[in-house]
């Protein structure tokens, strides 16, 4: 099954968080691309996602993830105790959304941004569509 991140290239939490992601992801259950790459921008387009999205986007068959839930799902595919983390969807996306919203409009200035989008190791290219 294809499972679909997209994420903030310039971001250096989004870019981390892509990192975190792919180290605890050792099956390749997900590939990704920045916002900011024409692929990132068409799935955009496909999937009728607004292109100013200033959240991670999970796109898993054929649905539409964002926020806190897409971190959620994401959360649950990985190796370790992240399933855990599943816990919160009891609480309404709303209420989860608050602290998210904060953390994404908050991003650049706690964690910065990088000049161009973040560049794949050479190990990890064959997971991202806009390289």
């Amino acid at each position: 099954m294809q499972r679909i991140i997209l994420f903030d290239g310039i971001c250096n939490f989004c870019s981390s968080s892509v990192q975190f992601i792919i180290k605890r992801d050792p099956d390749l259950k997900f590939q990704f691309a920045s916002l900011q790459s024409n692929e990132g921008k068409q799935l955009l387009i496909e999937h009728q996602i607004s292109t100013d999205m200033d959240s991670m986007v999970l796109i898993e068959k054929g649905c539409v993830y964002t926020k806190s839930t897409a971190a959620l799902r994401i959360a649950k595919e990985l190796n370790g105790a992240y399933q855990l983390l599943l816990v919160f969807l009891v609480i309404p996306k709303p209420v989860r959304d608050i602290f998210y919203t904060i953390l994404a409009k908050n991003r650049y200035r706690w964690f910065g941004k990088k000049e161009q989008c973040m560049i794949p190791k050479p190990e990890d290219k064959q997971r991202f569509l806009d390289t």
